[in-house]
């Protein structure tokens, strides 16, 4: 059985990084600190010129929720042209309707543009009102697959619901497990749900490398980066199922 390594890369060195580990696909995301947002086009231009390992940005133009007024909806129109002028392999993008139901005519009409790039749908699944429901609904949309924590803040404490969509799926769609997916936790996280494909940030802290430092700013001036030696651990093991 062949499983996927998905590895999100916050900036280009996470992303080499990520690649030169051994994934098998890169989630460009921007600001780490709101969940992720959609990348810079310079960003997501380095990114293809420099992997080729499958590319997947996000298409968020804010954190916060999933609701998204007209305005917003133009600027992810903008952006999946911008991904696909630029030959990204796929992008990742989700809606909601207010009461917590899948905003179907704004996605259905972004699957569409995005073609032929592959479309997942993010962890805008984790906040729906009934989760068998919107499967359906995705499924209709279009989606290749469906990035979801089983509606809980991990993917290990949601993995009974990732089991049960999986079940549901039934091959119609790829289930990918995200959130805290780490080398100790894969394995029996794959036992639990039957997932082939797994979403990781494999992440670590980066200190500064500023000789000077303003101390009256009162700052702790880490970045974010791929924890390699975790990324071919995580590999190595998927590789041994």
């Amino acid at each position: 059985m062949k499983f996927t390594l998905e590895v999100i890369g916050f900036n280009i060195e996470s992303c080499l990084l990520a690649q030169g580990a051994g994934a098998h696909r890169i989630e460009l995301c921007d600001n780490h600190g709101e969940g992720g947002t959609t990348p810079s086009y310079g960003f997501i231009k380095a990114a293809r010129q420099k992997l080729h390992i499958d590319l997947f940005p996000i298409i968020r133009p804010r954190g916060g929720d999933f609701l998204y007024t007209d305005v917003e909806f133009e600027i992810m129109k903008t952006d999946i042209k911008i991904c696909k002028e630029l030959e990204c392999n796929g992008v990742v993008f989700g809606l909601l309707n207010a009461d917590g139901s899948i905003d179907k005519k704004k996605c259905s009409k972004l699957v569409e543009l995005a073609y032929p790039m592959a479309v997942t749908f993010h962890r805008a699944f984790d906040r729906v009102n009934d989760a068998a429901n919107a499967l359906e609904e995705i499924i209709e949309c279009g989606f290749e697959r469906i990035l979801t924590s089983g509606l809980q803040p991990t993917a290990f404490a949601g993995a009974d619901t990732i089991a049960t969509l999986m079940k549901q799926a039934d091959e119609r769609i790829i289930i990918m497990p995200g959130s805290g997916v780490r080398s100790a936790n894969i394995l029996e996280l794959a036992k639990k749900t039957g997932a082939t494909e797994f979403h990781s940030s494999a992440r670590t802290n980066i200190k500064s490398s500023m000789s000077y430092n303003n101390k009256a700013m009162n700052e702790n001036l880490v970045s974010i980066s791929v924890d390699e030696a975790e990324v071919r651990s995580l590999v190595k093991l998927l590789s041994q199922i």
